[in-house]
Formats: structure tokens, sequence, C-alpha cells
């Protein structure tokens, strides 16, 4: 291994220079301030000693556990690989003072995957005054013999620590999700990393539910400031502990505002890739080289859940936040884009009556927001729109984006491509949204906003478990379609409710190997949805034609996570529908 040491320009008195200390031996190197120390060792590449305050956040290191935040990925031909343990691995020690005076210390790794080619860095950083550390992760693919290697399907920062007994007692998904560490003894697994609960008594289990997946903490990035885990004291004499990952900036990651993605489970994780719920990847291809970050780890102490996670959001995609810092080391972190190469993006949008929670997206040109990795060296931003329409993004990368405007209540998107961001220099459009349109509404049921949550056992509350906050968040056969609906879907526009007359998901047959509690397919129950509606005279005056309009929140199909036709049976899938007996022109959902 190779370490090299990185002074910048030095202005440091020397009561400041006691508190920031960046240092190394032949076994670490460390940075530190007067509250917080972190320390990689050079034998594995990740972080095994981080304290706050003297408190260990760590715990016993035992292979990838008791560590963090370090990176991984699952982006060889084998699959995952976590970079640093090799006998090739490079560190670099970063020291100086950043344009507000600031004192700060960084360290690097970074090692090839010597079968591929593939470079992996990470890079932590601390300032002083701060008791968190500063994150970027960079992949590099240069390989003229092999140019396409495979598609980049996980790419992850993980805290990971390992406290007996645990020192971290809730997990943390956002303001209205939490939940204390469930109680796993006696657990059963009924799917990939799901467990049923055997401890009826458990806290977790009263509040949630029987199961515990990771997939039960995940967010949308939309509004996701922060996640993380939070002590109680009960094993620290009292002092309580926060571990958070904060969405500082979100521009390097992919998939838009409506992306979601597993947050934390007993470990925070920062996914800045992964094709979880069936998102898109970028392809590694030779010339590959893209940089995500910031993002920041934040630690804190002596507040309730609450407090600390609030401490922690308040940093939440706030790109502005410590702009002068990331200035400042930019020299240090390939690809990381200066203040003074960014631009400004402003419009006025006129919007359609009746739009609600109104959003503007900027994303690569030519692509629909939510497939933006396709081109990997793309970044993302977006804002809500107010009601006066005026927006205003700030540091924008230089380049052609596409501007996507969507609204809850309104149907399709408004798109507008090439619009072109240069450094230093404000872009501004005009914007009038029409909506689509097929003539006068005769009926609708639901909302359009990209989800189903207005539908059973969508967003609503559950009525037995006081901490499940959105119905949805549980083990999805623990709502058997079955019992819910005996005798299928009849739902009648006008009388019934949609949030208990409607399943947030259409089954085409429910049952089967992947359900743990009813195992065996109910392939004879009634799985067509029927909607009854009736027509007014004044509705059927003038004739002609109707439009049925159906929008879906997302669908599985044979195609899995992969978007692409596997060659299995149900790769495409058809959405049939018939009105009055009459079967129409079958939409293939690809």
């Amino acid at each position: 291994m190779r370490a090299i040491t990185v002074t910048a320009t030095l202005l440091f008195c020397a009561n400041t220079w006691a508190f920031l200390k960046a240092s190394q031996n032949n076994r670490s190197l460390t940075i530190a301030n007067e509250r917080l120390v972190a320390s990689v060792s050079k034998s594995k590449g990740y972080i095994n000693v981080l304290t706050l305050d003297g408190q260990n956040l760590l715990g016993t290191e035992s292979s990838n556990t008791g560590v963090g935040p370090y990176l991984d990925c699952y982006c060889t031909p084998s699959g995952f690989w976590t970079p640093g343990r090799g006998k090739d691995v490079q560190y670099q020690l970063f020291n100086g003072t950043d344009s507000t005076g600031t004192p700060y210390g960084g360290i690097s790794m970074g090692e090839t995957y010597a079968p591929t080619g593939q470079r992996l860095e990470q890079y932590w950083f601390l300032r002083e005054g701060e008791t968190g550390l500063h994150t970027f992760s960079r992949i590099v693919y240069h390989n003229e013999t092999t140019p396409f290697l495979r598609n980049l399907q996980e790419f992850r920062t993980l805290f990971r620590p390992n406290h007996d007994p645990p020192l971290f007692t809730h997990f943390v998904t956002n303001d209205k999700f939490s939940a204390p560490r469930p109680d796993l003894n006696g657990q059963v697994v009924v799917q990939d990393a799901t467990w049923k609960l055997a401890n009826k008594d458990d806290p977790y289990v009263k509040g949630v539910g029987d199961y515990f997946t990771k997939y039960t903490f995940q967010d949308s990035w939309r509004n996701h400031l922060a996640h993380g885990m939070y002590a109680d004291g009960r094993t620290t004499n009292g002092t309580t502990y926060g571990a958070w990952l904060v969405h500082n900036t979100v521009e390097t990651y992919f998939g838009g505002p409506t992306h979601s993605d597993l947050v934390v489970d007993g470990i925070v994780y920062n996914y800045m890739v992964s094709n979880h719920h069936g998102a898109q990847t970028p392809n590694i291809t030779s010339g590959f080289d893209r940089t995500f970050g910031p993002q920041y780890f934040h630690f804190n102490a002596g507040g309730t859940l609450s407090e600390l996670r609030k401490d922690a959001e308040q940093y939440g995609q706030r790109p502005d936040w410590n702009a002068p810092f990331y200035d400042s080391i930019a020299p240090h972190v390939p690809n990381l884009v200066a203040s003074s190469s960014r631009g400004t993006f402003e419009a006025k949008i006129t919007l359609p009556p009746g739009a609600q929670n109104p959003i503007a997206i900027l994303t690569t040109t030519g692509h629909n927001y939510q497939d933006n990795a396709a081109n990997s060296t793309a970044y993302q931003y977006w804002t809500p729109i107010p009601s006066s329409g005026a927006i205003s993004i700030l540091r924008v990368k230089p380049g052609s984006y596409r501007l996507t405007l969507y609204a809850n209540a309104i149907f399709g998107d408004y798109v507008r491509d090439s619009i072109s961001i240069s450094p230093s220099h404000t872009t501004f459009v005009n914007v009038t949204w029409t909506p689509q349109t097929a003539g006068k509404e005769i009926f609708r049921i639901g909302t359009p906003d990209k989800s189903s949550g207005e539908f059973r056992h969508g967003t609503t509350p559950s009525r037995t478990h006081p901490l499940l906050t959105e119905e949805y968040r549980l083990y999805w056969a623990a709502y058997d379609f079955i019992t819910d609906f005996p005798s299928g879907i009849t739902f009648k526009v006008g009388k019934d409710n949609e949030s208990t007359a409607l399943n947030y998901v259409h089954w085409s047959v429910f049952g089967g190997k992947a359900n743990s509690v009813r195992p065996v397919p109910v392939p004879d129950h009634v799985y067509d949805w029927t909607l009854l509606f009736d027509l007014g005279e004044e509705d059927v005056r003038e004739g002609g034609k109707a439009t049925f309009t159906v929008q879906l929140a997302g669908a599985k199909t044979a195609a899995g996570n992969t978007d692409l036709d596997t060659g299995e049976r149900w790769s495409n899938l058809p959405l049939t529908v018939s009105v009055n007996g009459e079967v129409l022109e079958a939409w293939v959902v690809p």
C-alpha cells in the first residue's frame, strides 16, 4: 500500500491545530477534531475507529461489522466487491484550511480491481466544529479491450455498528416513520431479508407488526432529508446518540425525486445506485468516471429522537450548505464541480387549474427523469413550485437538461428538452403547462400522483399498530387479498370509498411460493376489477367516443428489475380492459 500526505496552504494558529488533526502511522490514517475521531484501517480500507465525545460508535470490529462508513459495490463480473483489502491500495491524507478559515482533514482510499481494471475510491473529510464526515465515492473504468463491463447494480456506503447489547435502539426513516429495533430471537425467514418475528410482546411487533425487513424502512428521495439510528441511552448511562446519513445534495443520485431505496435496518445506508424497486442503473463502459457526493454522515448526542433527527435534517437538501468548503477541497476530489463552474436555472411557470404539490425537475435531456442513468455524467435537480410559479435552482452543473413538471391531480407531465446551463450564467424560461385531456371528464377514481397510496393498504395509517404510519410499509403478504376481497373487486363510482374498496395492488393471481402466509396460489379467484358508473343524459347528449385513461404507479413483470425483455413469458405485461362487454386493445406494459 502507498500513503501520501497532501497539505494545503495552512494558516493555523497553535491553539487551532490542537483541535483539528490529520495523522497516520503504519496501521491507520486518522482525522480528529475536538469531538469526533475517525480512523481508516490501512489493511481493510474502512473506518474501524469512530468516536464521538469518547463514545465508541462502532462497537466490536468483526468482518464487515463494527466498521464504517465504508464503500462497497455490486459492480464486478462476479458481483460484490469491497475495496481496500488488496496488496496495492493507495491512501492519501489531506489537511488544510478552507476559504472560511476553518481547518479540515481528509482521507482517501483507492484500489483497482485487477481482473477488470475498474477502480473505486472513497473520500472522508472532517471540519473543525462539526461532528460529521463529508463523503465522496468514485468509480472509474478504462478498458478498451472490454469496453462494456456490466451494469453498476449497487454502489453504496454503509455505517455498520456492532455493539452487544446494541447501542442503537431505534431505526429512523424520516419525520413520519421510525421504530424500535426488533427482537430477532426465534425469527423465521419468509422472503429475502424479511422475517416473521416470534416475540409478540416486543415493542416493534406491537407498534409496527409481525414482520421485519429492510424494505419497511425505505423512502423516496423527493422530500428526504436524513435517516439513521438513535440510541436511547439504556447502555450509555442515559446519554443519547444519533447516527445519520444526510442528503445535503441529491444531484449525483439517479432516478429523480420518485426514486426510492433502502435507508436503514441496523445499518445506515447511502445507496448511491441500486436497482431496487425496478430503478434503472448506469452501464459501466470504458471511460466511465463518476464521483458521487457530497453526502454527510452526521453524529450527535444529548437529545430526544426527534431533536437529534431534526439536528441532522437541518442540512438536508441544502446544496448551498458548506459550499465554500467543498470549493476548497475540489482539487482533492476528482469530478467535484466548484461553484465558479456552475450555473442557475430560473423559470416562471403557469400551472393547470387544480395542480397540487407541483414540482419542477431538471435531468438529462432526451430521457424520462426516472431513466437519467442512461447518461452516466448527468446530474439532477428538483424544487417545489410555489403558488407564484417562480422557481430558481442554484448551483447547476453545466449541460443540456430536460425540464419535467408534474403535480398531483393532473394527468401527464410537462416536458421540455435541450435547456442549456452554462457556468456563471442564469438560464430563464417561461412555461405554460396545458394538461392532457380527452374532453369533458365523466368520472375519476383516485389521484394521479405517481403512487397508489390512496387505495387500500397504501399510505393510510394502521388501525391496529400505532407506529405503522403507512400500511404499505409492512410485508406485503400480511394483507391477504383473498380475505380482503372474497368476491373480488366491484367498485361503484360515486358511492364506494377508494381507500377501502380498491386495492393498492391489482393482482393477476394471489398466493404462491413467495407468499409465506398463502403459499398455494388461488387461480380461480376473481382478479378482474369491475367498475360500475352511471351516465346521465347530459353526459351522452353529444354522442361520439369516450376515452378511458389508466395511469400506473408501477408494474411488476417477469423482467424483474432489468426493464429488458428476458425472453420469459410476461416480460411484457398486457393490461386488458373491456367496456360494456367490448374488449379494448390491450395496453402492453414493457
